[in-house]
């Protein structure tokens, strides 16, 4: 078994990504991951490798045993030539990363695995992926993007030659760079999002998609129509062949995983709470209609979510209450 520059064993990985792991081996993994920004991007790319690979080798009907040997070539063949990429040596025995190897081979992950070992050429497309924090990148045109935990961005190697052309899954602050030569389109959940320089927030959650403007004038398009929208509105999307209707900007919250801040303005309760579940990884239930209703002007930063709950609590006279996997807030 082989360890990588960020010392940790690969095969160590792909048992925590099975769940495998006995607690020990998890708390190793998890303080890794925590230890250092280089360590968080090597796991991320990581396991979208694998997240991909796992899906198409569902599928795969390839030969196991000899793609075993064309893809330890290939790797091999990336080292000779300088490579330092993602792909490292992986024990053999782990049956689901040998058939997900089967897979590779015949090409569906070469280009990521290119990407990520710096040796993909102009056609080789590029994803950018978060799992458990946010992460911000800036793309080849200057453009700032911010992506929230367990969402992607893809786009074509050749971004910004002809086209600024990106593809979105999941939650993405974006900060455009002006180019009206080049409009920045957006496809997500079968809707179109194009503008020329601007900044904006887009959340998609199932078939749902919600775009929110913060500067400048971002169109948004479906099948049946075009709407424009500008600073402090927004549009909800619950279906790619929707009604495109502008609504009013009511709260601050989208934020929150871009400053750590959870700013509130006459904020329902119940909205503050959902935004919390997403934001903790929590199942957080107000169990009074009425109480779901009370409004609150606040702004929390960064508190350890028991804080905040103590807040909530003394502030509107409740309790809460650890019930299996919810907290309830009576």
């Amino acid at each position: 078994m082989k360890e990588h520059v960020h010392d940790i064993n690969d095969d160590l990985l792909v048992k925590y990504l099975l769940q495998e792991t006995t607690p020990g081996e998890s708390r190793q993994v998890e303080a890794w991951i925590a230890a250092g920004a280089a360590n968080q991007q090597y796991f991320e790319h990581f396991k979208l490798i694998w997240d991909k690979s796992r899906v198409l080798a569902a599928q795969s009907t390839v030969d196991e045993e000899g793609a075993w040997h064309r893809f330890q070539q290939r790797v091999n063949n990336g080292r000779a030539m300088g490579s330092q990429g993602v792909v490292r040596s992986f024990n053999r025995r782990l049956y689901p990363w040998r058939v997900a190897a089967a897979v590779i081979i015949t090409g569906a992950l070469i280009a990521m695995i290119y990407f990520f070992s710096g040796r993909g050429g102009t056609d080789t497309p590029v994803t950018l992926a978060t799992v458990n924090a946010s992460q911000v990148d800036t793309l080849p045109d200057g453009s700032v993007i911010t992506l929230n935990r367990h969402s992607s961005l893809s786009y074509a190697g050749a971004y910004n030659e002809k086209n600024r052309t990106v593809e979105l899954k999941g939650e993405a602050f974006f900060s455009v760079a002006p180019n009206k030569k080049k409009p920045f389109i957006i496809h997500v959940n079968g809707i179109t999002v194009t503008v020329t320089g601007t900044s904006f927030n887009i959340k998609t959650t199932g078939t749902k998609t919600e775009v929110i403007v913060e500067t400048g004038t971002v169109q948004v398009s479906n099948s049946k129509q075009t709407v424009a929208l500008t600073p402090k509105e927004k549009i909800t999307v619950s279906h790619p062949d929707s009604t495109l209707a502008k609504e009013e900007v009511t709260d601050q919250l989208y934020k929150y995983y871009r400053d750590k801040t959870f700013v509130c303005d006459h904020t329902p309760l119940w909205k503050l709470v959902q935004v919390l579940n997403e934001a903790y990884d929590v199942n957080i239930v107000i169990e009074s209609k009425e109480k779901k209703q009370l409004q609150w002007t606040t702004t929390l930063h960064n508190e350890p979510l028991d804080h905040i709950l103590d807040l909530i609590s003394k502030t509107f006279d409740m309790t809460v209450t650890p019930k299996d996997s919810l907290i309830i807030l009576k």
